[in-house]
């Protein structure tokens, strides 16, 4: 269901504006505008949303390396590294290596850490709720077919360039 409240004086209609646009877009403006609304949330708690995106995946599995983190994020290794050095400083995990491999180092919450799940996940929750307000049950049940109908065509898509020798390049600079 959509408002159909008028919009403000000085306010354009975003179905005015974006009509058009394609899907790509409109995800991606979605997806900055959920980020946002989580930021504003998590920054009352002295988080950022690059430290929520570890905390998420440390909440449902710990003792995982860098490079794992790095892979389950989708972000770089140094990215991840510079981050877990800030959630150390903070108290909030801790890294230490394991069975006598002095390389890899494991990461762990603290308590501290274990603690703000129940703090900051409300708040992704609310984040979510002002994101859907206006969609019922079955809207928001559609909406998740299809976006992960959308994220398994992406992931075959992407395999299929794999397979024909193509790959993603990187977004630094780097080469592959």
């Amino acid at each position: 269901m959509r408002d159909t409240t008028p919009p403000e004086a000085g306010e354009k209609d975003l179905f005015e504006l974006y009509g058009d646009e394609r899907i790509a877009h409109l995800t991606r403006l979605c997806a900055r505008g959920f980020n946002r609304s989580l930021t504003l949330r998590l920054a009352e708690h002295g988080v950022s949303f690059g430290q929520w995106v570890f905390l998420r995946i440390l909440w449902k599995e710990q003792g995982l390396t860098q490079r794992e983190l790095s892979e389950r994020a989708n972000l770089t290794q140094p990215t991840v590294h510079t981050a877990l050095g800030k959630l150390e400083q903070q108290g909030i995990v801790i890294r230490r290596t394991e069975d006598g491999n002095k390389r890899k180092q494991h990461v762990y919450l603290t308590d501290a850490g274990k603690a703000l799940q129940a703090v900051l996940e409300p708040l992704a929750v609310e984040a979510n709720e002002a994101a859907l307000q206006g969609l019922d049950a079955d809207d928001e049940d559609g909406l998740r077919r299809l976006l992960i109908l959308i994220l398994q065509n992406l992931a075959t898509d992407e395999a299929e360039a794999e397979a024909r020798g193509q790959r993603v390049p990187p977004t630094r600079g780097g080469t592959v």
